[in-house]
């Protein structure tokens, strides 16, 4: 076997069934398998997935284990050559699967590789490369140094904005969003480690193949992570989980070395998380006091086949959604949304027809467009395969 892939998913079929659509293009023609573990969802992923992807072998937790847990529980009966720990709320160009293994079949020093990240608006997402939150770097980052001198390999090397997005370059943190590792480089320094609930784990690992004499890459084949929108971001539990794992990582790795900073690293720690939790509870509490603004309509434009865009009108009707259409033959595609005659200002969401449009061009039109007139667009998706219109942060049946 030479690719396993892994996803962990929690309450997001419907993201996770975008994802599993994508890597199925993304493994023709390799030897692959696909896990999907999955903590407990309420939302009936486990059936809904098992009888949409037969292929597709699946773990039920009886409760939440949390990222690393669930994801040593798939490698461990997974039997790939390489193994990808891969985000549900993901997109994956065709060609992506095949131009890391590729590298990696050339790099034997390689433990790990990462790719180029883009946001819902097709804009780059930083965290693609970063660098390891040693004391010095964790303190440019939570100081602010690291925005003020982003391009410095000093006070910017917690997100490496040095580096050419569009070549590979040696990193030291893969993000655990798209982290395609060396099953023998696994078996050299150890799994995941599961005191990590979530967050801080990818780091982690990434420092131990570092310790083990491997080398990490940044790949610049493309992928879209929605960032977890199924994340509450806002809430206690997530400051308190990601802060946490800040100081799980500074205890393993620097405490022994850095004794008298140790107490100095908790207290900015814990301000930082304090400081985040104020600043929600503001941004509430001013919501609260001035009232919620009125309803905004936000205008979608479909972009794809006649036969689909029935379907959609169909789909918009049911859930009164505001949206235009532009329908294309399969053989003749225009440049999406980007092409002469568009007026992007009138829309907030375009929504690509996944059956006329291959992955890797809705990702290239959207990264192109992320520089252009209206860069606040957010990509959506429609598969009539699924008949599930999908938005970062509306799901439409």
């Amino acid at each position: 076997m030479k690719l396993s892939i892994i996803i962990v998913n929690y309450n997001v079929k419907y993201y996770l069934e975008q994802c599993l659509l994508s890597v199925r293009r993304a493994v023709r023609g390799m030897e692959a398998e696909v896990w999907v573990v999955d903590n407990a969802s309420t939302d009936d992923s486990v059936a809904y997935i098992k009888e949409r992807f037969p292929e597709v072998r699946c773990i039920a937790n009886e409760e939440n284990a949390g990222f690393s847990r669930a994801n040593n529980q798939a490698i461990r009966r997974s039997s790939g050559e390489y193994v990808l720990l891969l985000n549900p709320d993901t997109i994956l160009g065709e060609s992506v699967l095949h131009d890391c293994i590729g590298f990696m079949d050339a790099h034997p020093e390689a433990g790990g590789c990462g790719v180029g990240m883009l946001k819902a608006t097709g804009g780059f997402a930083w965290e693609s490369r970063r660098g390891l939150p040693t004391p010095f770097t964790a303190f440019c980052k939570m100081s602010g140094l690291c925005s003020l001198f982003p391009r410095s390999r000093v006070f910017g090397k917690y997100y490496m904005r040095y580096l050419d997005r569009n070549a590979v370059n040696e990193i030291e943190v893969i993000s655990g969003a798209y982290m395609l590792l060396r099953r023998s480089a696994l078996e050299r320094v150890g799994l995941l480690d599961e005191d990590f609930f979530m967050y801080g784990e990818d780091i982690d690992l990434s420092y131990r193949l570092m310790q083990g004499g491997y080398t990490n890459y940044y790949h610049p084949a493309r992928i879209l992570h929605y960032k977890g929108e199924s994340t509450e971001k806002n809430s206690f539990r997530y400051v308190h989980v990601f802060y946490r794992a800040m100081v799980i990582f500074f205890d393993k790795h620097f405490r022994h070395r850095y004794r008298l900073l140790s107490l100095l690293i908790r207290l900015i720690v814990v301000f930082r998380a304090v400081l985040d939790l104020l600043m929600t509870r503001m941004k509430a509490l001013r919501c609260a006091l001035l009232g919620e603004p009125g309803p905004k309509v936000v205008r979608h434009l479909f972009i794809g086949s006649p036969e689909h865009a029935e379907e959609v009108r169909g789909l918009c009707a049911r859930n009164h959604i505001s949206m235009d259409y532009l329908t294309v033959a399969s053989d003749e595609k225009p440049r999406g949304h980007l092409q002469a005659g568009i007026p992007l200002d009138d829309y907030h969401i375009i929504v690509y027809d996944t059956d006329v449009y291959s992955y890797a061009t809705i990702l290239g039109i959207m990264e192109e467009g992320s520089t252009g007139k209206n860069p606040s667009l957010l990509l959506g998706t429609y598969a009539s395969e699924t008949r599930v219109l999908i938005t970062p942060h509306d799901i439409y049946i």
